[in-house]
């Protein structure tokens, strides 16, 4: 079982409208490259997310919680031997934080040492690069390395980005 996590902020920005933009997945295929598609549906979503030389792929279950502005979600039907996790926006004194985590596990104890590594860069750098493009003023917590990747990664903001 691999756990991946990341901490954005975003100054200036309101945890509510963070918190609802984040929970439209269906715009994440036009923020980050390697989603290639997500299709919302009552209770969760099915995703197809680009990986190494081929796709993974999913259902989810996506239990959100309005008040607290969690997102709880975890596959039911899928490429993983196990997939869940966490989105949770809090407040800040500058505005708002995202913390997004997930635990993962592919189920071929072989390749552990070669695909999870890879899949957390992949988090990592899609979750990036979907928060940026939904919110440019974005800054990853902790993970300069990634703050750097995602910025020679990320265009210019899509129009109608929040």
């Amino acid at each position: 079982m691999r756990s991946v996590q990341l901490a954005i902020d975003l100054p200036g920005s309101d945890p509510g409208t963070v918190f609802t933009a984040v929970r439209d997945f269906g715009r994440f295929p036009d923020l980050a490259p390697a989603v290639r598609s997500v299709e919302p549906h009552e209770g969760g979503s099915d995703w197809e997310v680009y990986f190494r030389n081929g796709v993974l792929r999913w259902t989810e279950t996506d239990r959100a919680d309005e008040e607290a502005r969690t997102i709880d979600f975890a596959q039911t039907d899928g490429d993983f031997e196990s997939f869940s996790g966490r989105w949770r926006v809090v407040a800040t004194d500058e505005g708002a934080r995202l913390d997004f985590t997930t635990d993962f596990d592919f189920g071929i104890p072989s390749l552990t040492g070669i695909l999870d590594p890879v899949a957390e860069r992949v988090v990592k750098e899609t979750i990036g690069l979907i928060v940026l493009g939904l919110f440019p003023d974005a800054e990853v917590v902790g993970d300069s390395r990634l703050a750097g990747r995602l910025a020679s990664l990320a265009g210019p903001a899509p129009a109608g980005a929040a």
